[in-house]
């Protein structure tokens, strides 16, 4: 099982703090079934910046542990990328990791709270430079939970998705939960990935997770993720198949007597 978004490398950001947090949570990681998983540390988003040349040699440092410890993970170096306008100049300077050797997958971040005005048109120019966004968590952005268009319109014009597998089991809240299903039910939810921080409420989860999908979706939603996150490591070509507008909430109707 491939995770593409964990924020486990050590003292980077707010997810691991040392290294043997990060050996513990390998550990946990394994446990779920996880062999390979891309870090992906927080990058410019006004708190932590992580330069590539540094992520690339933590990331190693990291694996070399992984392997003294005997913990069977393979690690690839990589970035939560979040949207700025800097953007476009950082990839200029290759200070950019992409989700894959090929630089075709970008692990693009939203900020939580609202869809930035100018997103559509980085989108656009990232596509226009051979890069496809996989917008991460897009269940959790406060914008797309108010309007479920933009989401769809963000697959139509060619970008990928991220659900979060703690996002499906509740752990952010039943509103949450409820959204991550009507996001994978209108197939605009293309990879599972954990987003794991640490051992407590962060934690990966990525094999309950794929069990409730198997019981809601099938075990062919489950094949189709997992091929997914396999051809975004990959650098390899994945096309949207069937996706439609996110269908609103049902209402519940109260009967008073």
């Amino acid at each position: 099982m491939i995770d593409l978004h964990c924020h486990i490398l050590p003292g980077c950001d707010d997810g691991a703090h040392t290294m043997a947090d990060s050996l513990a949570m390998a550990r946990v990681a394994v446990d779920n079934g996880i062999s390979h998983i891309l870090v992906t540390p927080h990058h410019m988003d006004g708190e932590y910046t992580n330069h590539k040349i540094a992520v690339i040699q933590n990331t190693a440092l990291f694996q070399t542990a992984l392997d003294h410890a005997n913990i069977n993970l393979t690690v690839f170096p990589g970035q939560e990328v979040h949207i700025t306008g800097d953007l476009m100049q950082a990839i200029k300077n290759d200070d950019i990791l992409f989700a894959d050797e090929t630089n075709r997958y970008l692990m693009l971040e939203l900020p939580h709270v609202e869809v930035p005005e100018y997103t559509k048109q980085m989108i656009f120019d990232l596509q226009a430079a051979g890069i496809t966004p996989v917008i991460v968590h897009p269940e959790r952005n406060q914008g797309i939970q108010k309007n479920h268009d933009l989401l769809y319109e963000f697959v139509d014009s060619g970008c990928l998705t991220q659900v979060t597998a703690s996002s499906y089991l509740g752990v952010f809240g039943h509103e949450v939960e409820d959204f991550t299903q009507r996001i994978i039910d209108a197939g605009l939810g293309f990879v599972f990935a954990s987003d794991a921080h640490n051992l407590k409420g962060r934690n990966f989860r990525m094999k309950k997770a794929f069990e409730k999908l198997a019981k809601e979706n099938g075990q062919r939603a489950v094949t189709q993720m997992q091929e997914n996150a396999k051809k975004i490591i990959n650098g390899d070509l994945l096309e949207p198949d069937e996706y439609h507008h996110v269908k609103e909430k049902k209402k519940k109707f109260w009967l008073f007597r």
